[in-house]
C-alpha cells in the first residue's frame, strides 16, 4: 500500500530478537534499531574527537535505525540459521533485497530518493555502513552482557562469540566504546548515577 510505510516501520515493535534463546528481558526490533542507531552515531563521534575523522555522525545514525527494517516483511532470522550455509546466505540476502524493494514502494514517490539510501546500499555510506555493523554488534554485546547480569548462561557463548567479532571488525571506535562505555552496562542504577 501506497504511503503505508511508517506503519509498517511501527511494527517492529512486535518482532522479538533472539527467539532461540531463553531471554529473561525480551527485546523488540525497535528497541534494538534505536541502540544501534545511537552507538553508530557515537562510533562516529569517536572517529571525529579521537582519530580525526570526517564522518556524517547524524547521517551513522540514519542508516543504523533502518538497518533492519527490512525485517518487518522477513521476521528476525536467527544468526546461526541466517548464516548456516553460502547457499542460506545467499538466499536470504534475495528475501531482504526484495523486502527493501517492498518497502521503498510503500513511500510516496517524491520521498523513495530520501529513504532509499537506507535500503539500496550506496558507495558513498560504505564507510558509515561499517559503523552501523559495528554498532550492531554491540548491541548484541550489551543484550549478552545484560542477559548474564540477570543470571542467564544462557547468553555466555553469544557473549564470547559476540566480543570476538567485534574485535575482528578492526575497527578502533568500536575498541573504544567496548573499552570505555560497555562496563557501565553491567552497573545498577545506583551505581550508574554514582559513578
Amino acid at each position: 500500500m501506497k504511503n503505508g510505510f511508517f506503519a509498517m516501520v511501527s511494527r517492529m515493535k512486535y518482532i522479538n530478537r533472539w527467539a532461540l534463546m531463553r531471554n529473561e528481558h525480551s527485546e523488540n526490533l525497535m528497541e534494538h534499531s534505536f541502540e544501534v542507531s545511537a552507538i553508530a552515531h557515537a562510533l562516529a563521534v569517536i572517529g571525529n574527537k579521537r582519530f580525526g575523522k570526517n564522518l556524517d555522525c547524524a547521517r551513522a545514525a540514519l542508516l543504523g535505525l533502518y538497518h533492519d527494517t527490512p525485517e518487518t516483511l522477513t521476521g528476525d532470522m536467527p544468526t546461526p540459521v541466517k548464516y548456516y550455509s553460502d547457499e542460506v546466505r545467499r538466499a536470504y540476502m534475495t528475501v531482504e533485497n526484495e523486502a527493501c524493494r517492498n518497502l521503498l514502494t510503500m513511500l510516496p514517490d517524491d520521498f523513495r530518493d530520501e529513504y532509499e539510501p537506507f535500503f539500496v546500499r550506496k558507495e558513498s555510506d560504505e564507510e558509515l555502513w561499517k559503523y552501523v555493523k559495528a554498532a550492531d554488534k554491540i548491541s548484541a554485546l550489551i543484550k549478552c552482557t545484560q542477559e548474564k547480569k540477570a543470571g542467564n548462561t544462557d547468553f555466555d557463548s553469544a557473549a564470547e562469540s559476540t566480543a570476538a567479532a567485534i574485535e575482528r571488525l578492526g575497527l578502533p571506535e568500536a575498541d573504544v566504546f567496548v573499552k570505555e562505555f560497555l562496563p557501565a552496562y553491567e552497573l545498577t542504577l545506583d551505581r550508574l548515577k554514582d559513578d
